[in-house]
């Protein structure tokens, strides 16, 4: 007991120092920020789901104590929460019985389990991103105008203050910054839990506290109602008010993961080249650098959705049906 207490302790103050650490304004405490999750989601995923929530609930209710309690809801919505329900995803998985014609007479044998898929937690990913974006926002304002006009004061005296000298065309990229931040904060969001959680899973599996199989990543699909979802996100995107800035939340939350899933099935099309390593390195690289090609990963993905490309191609490599006598 004494050993649960302090593990889940640990991985809780650890959590709450790197989330506390944005206070300071130096650079490094925005990284630090980021990955506050990873500490709850190692605990959560090495030890257990109920390490993650006691871990969490302590340092929730010890930033509450130092800080007040916007830092408490917000380390509870943002951190705490995600970290505890992802990884007990990870975790998940139910018994499979594989009925054979000998399972008569064979000797019992280890009971198969079906693990939670890849890809439904990638869409619990992009769920969390939405919800803790739009979190963030209501900080702001409870309507449309309140939020834009926050965010356009808070971007001017930023812009303002490195440069004193700016002009109407500044205006003009307050703006256009205001219109894709919701959006670009929902990205973000994205990233950082999916990185954490990868990052978490890593270190656990390195540790050899990993209680499922590595996944086949080349495998991870979206739901098929996740297409239909994204279309009606896509549609509330062009109304207005406070409904259009929750759409465009989800729909480039709901676009990244498919940019994942677009990952997915280029690692599958280019199994059958010889020099499948630069082809791949050199399209992260060029994704990371640049940014905006991501939206080939995105193209990609939601191209395999609609036409199955990755069952097209491994059906195509499968060897033809021996001749029957």
């Amino acid at each position: 007991m004494m050993v649960f207490g302090l593990i889940a302790l640990i991985a809780g103050a650890a959590s709450a120092l790197m989330f506390a650490s944005i206070v300071s304004g130096a650079l490094i405490s925005l990284v630090l920020f980021y990955l506050a999750p990873l500490p709850l989601m190692v605990a959560a995923i090495g030890w257990g789901p109920l390490y993650a929530s006691l871990g969490g609930i302590a340092a929730a209710v010890g930033l509450g104590a130092i800080f007040g309690l916007p830092y408490c809801l917000a380390f509870a919505v943002t951190v705490a929460l995600p970290a505890w329900w992802l990884g007990h995803l990870v975790l998940l998985g139910r018994q499979v019985a594989s009925i054979t014609p000998d399972a008569a007479v064979a000797a019992p044998a280890e009971p198969e389990i079906e693990w939670y898929p890849v890809g439904r937690i990638l869409l619990w990913i992009a769920g969390f991103a939405t919800l803790t974006t739009l979190a963030a926002l209501l900080t702001l304002g409870t309507d449309a105008d309140t939020i834009t006009g926050t965010l356009r004061r808070g971007l001017t005296r930023i812009l303002h203050a490195t440069d004193p000298q700016a002009t109407g065309e500044a205006d003009q990229f307050i703006d256009a910054l205001v219109r894709i931040a919701p959006a670009a904060a929902a990205v973000v969001s994205m990233m950082t839990l999916t990185l954490n959680l990868w990052l978490s899973a890593k270190v656990t599996a390195t540790s050899g506290r990993l209680r499922r199989p590595w996944p086949d990543m080349k495998t991870a699909e979206l739901p098929p109602m996740t297409l239909a979802v994204l279309c009606i996100a896509l549609a509330f995107c062009f109304t207005g008010g406070l409904v259009a800035i929750v759409a465009q939340i989800t729909t480039a939350a709901l676009m990244m993961a498919y940019a994942l899933t677009g990952f997915a099935v280029l690692h599958t099309l280019t199994l059958a080249l010889k020099s499948r390593t630069f082809w791949l390195g050199s399209t992260y690289a060029v994704v990371v650098v640049f940014g905006w090609p991501v939206i080939a990963m995105v193209i990609l993905g939601l191209a395999d959705a609609v036409f199955g490309f990755r069952e097209r191609f491994l059906r195509s490599r499968q060897p033809p049906p021996l001749p029957t006598s």
